[in-house]
């Protein structure tokens, strides 16, 4: 497949959830049904659902493919010999381990042998299992070679493929898509596809998904518009190879394990199609992100691009999360991300530029794993010249970067290849033990009184004590004079209770101060 062929036939329709059609020669698409007795040009009809029949209309997935075979016209599936042997989609103690350590992984290296998507794919971590169709995978891959006469399919869950290096030539049964760093793809369950390199060594992050579909998460109180828009995720168009393609492989991963059945013809024969279950790809440098213009460091939740849901409302079976560049204007705030204990589990990529927490070590094509209730944050690095800047850096502008994150509700297992991997940063805990104390018994000697100054009010503090209680020094009786050494009593005890959250910063209107004289 040449370059500019590839690249020439490329067109894409706009839409996210979206019902397409699209036929690669004129009236394909039999009228007004899906299975007529004979379709136009001889075709096969041929369904592929993403859900179950009877789910709610708004969250059934199903597409009809016209094409010149049926893909059930193949010899049976066998085990893959050699074995792949570092792909899980079943996590326990027998296949993978539990750590709460925080991890970090320097990029893995791509691999000098021929090496394609299929070979070069490998497990870090996950939680769930792909037969109880619940649960999520984190792989990566390394390749520098495309994939020869043959297709993978994944009867697992759905692929959200994050290239770091290299584009991504897919062809699919609905058609092609060009992937490129900083775009992303997702390749439904059971979709078969083969993927090309042209630019030759290639990396990046997959997380697969079991049971369940990305979508868009809810914008709430953000309003119609914001974060991804649907008019920016593009599918393909309907493209075909026809003729005879002997010993044609078809890879399926099915259980975690992969099989190969042979075939005499291209399954990438679909002539057209129609429906809303497809692949579809999108671009991350148009994400609208949404930040704080005030105070305070935003929760990550706001940069969500898809989310894949559980039955708990607002709970994710993952979220994939981007932190794009974008501009940073709190006041009186500690800009980068808080530090953190989080009931959810937080895989993290880098696919360009630094990220805002971690001044070095963290680096493009690495990775990280912080799990459920471990601590997380800022290098000391970090929090060190972020105080050293004061309180008035005034507006910044984060640009030349996009690390992104999977996060999930469930706790992930690691697979033992990743615990052994040569790319294991093992000096990670390191970026925090400089952490030291800046505690100091005096406070920060914030000052909020501007605030409440004025409409009478009148801070302990600044009350001249003579305007408010006589005593024999000014022209009062002995009587007012002792009084007011009881005054200096309560005033030291009134400025001790101000400081007590009983009292909003110790401000006292004049006049009650004086009905209490």
């Amino acid at each position: 497949m040449g370059d500019k062929s590839f690249s020439e036939e490329l067109s894409y329709q706009s839409g996210y959830g979206n019902s397409f059609s699209s036929e690669a020669l004129p009236g394909a698409l039999p009228p007004a049904q899906n299975s007529p007795l004979l379709c136009p040009y001889n075709l096969y009809a041929e369904q592929i659902s993403g859900t179950s029949f009877t789910s709610p209309r708004k969250l059934n997935l199903r597409s009809w493919l016209y094409r010149v075979k049926p893909s059930v016209t193949h010899e049976p599936f066998k085990p893959r010999v050699p074995s792949h042997g570092k792909l899980l989609s079943e996590f326990d103690r027998s296949t993978s381990a539990a750590t709460p350590t925080q991890l970090r992984w320097k990029p893995v290296a791509i691999p000098e042998s021929p090496t394609d998507f299929v070979d070069g794919l490998f497990t870090v971590c996950g939680a769930g299992s792909s037969f109880l169709r619940h649960g999520f995978s984190v792989h990566m891959y390394t390749a520098n070679k495309s994939m020869d006469n043959c297709a993978f399919c994944n009867a697992d869950g759905d692929f959200l493929i994050v290239p770091q290096k290299g584009r991504l030539w897919i062809t699919t049964e609905c058609g092609k898509l060009q992937v490129s760093p900083g775009e992303i793809v997702i390749l439904p369950q059971g979709f078969r596809f083969a993927v090309n390199l042209p630019d030759g060594p290639s990396r990046g992050y997959v997380a697969e998904i079991f049971g369940t579909h990305f979508q868009l998460p809810d914008l709430g109180p953000i309003g119609a518009n914001g974060l991804a828009a649907p008019r920016d995720f593009l599918a393909p168009t309907a493209w075909f190879e026809d003729g005879h393609r002997p010993g044609y492989t078809i890879v399926q991963k099915f259980g975690g394990e992969l099989f190969t059945a042979k075939q005499e013809f291209s399954p990438f024969n679909v002539v057209a199609w129609h429906g809303n279950y497809v692949p579809y790809k999108y671009d991350l440098s148009k994400f609208c992100p949404y930040n704080t213009v005030l105070i305070d460091h935003g929760d990550p939740s706001v940069n969500t691009v898809l989310t894949a849901p559980t039955e708990k409302p607002g709970v994710a079976l993952l979220d994939f999360v981007i932190f794009p560049p974008r501009w940073l204007v709190a006041e009186h705030t500690f800009r980068p991300p808080y530090y953190h204990r989080n009931c959810m589990s937080e895989f993290m990529g880098l696919i360009y530029g630094g990220y805002e927490a971690k001044a070095d070590g963290f680096l493009p094509g690495g990775s990280s794993l912080h799990s459920c209730m471990t601590p997380h944050g800022p290098d000391t690095k970090t929090y060190e010249a972020t105080i050293a800047r004061g309180d008035e850096p005034g507006p910044f502008r984060i640009k030349d970067t996009m690390a992104f994150m999977f996060e999930s509700c469930l706790i992930p297992r690691v697979s033992p290849w990743a615990l052994d991997s040569p790319a294991m940063d093992h000096d990670y805990y390191q970026c925090w033990i400089g952490l030291r104390s800046h505690f100091t018994r005096e406070g920060t000697n914030v000052k909020n009184e501007d605030a409440y100054e004025g409409d009478g009010f009148v801070p302990f503090n600044r009350l001249p004590l003579a305007a408010v209680v006589p005593s024999s020094s000014n022209g009062g009786s002995g009587a007012c004079g002792s009084f007011a050494v009881v005054w200096r009593h309560f005033f030291n005890y009134a400025t001790c209770l101000s400081k007590s959250t009983a009292f909003p910063n110790g401000f006292f209107h004049r006049m009650s101060l004086c009905r209490l004289l």
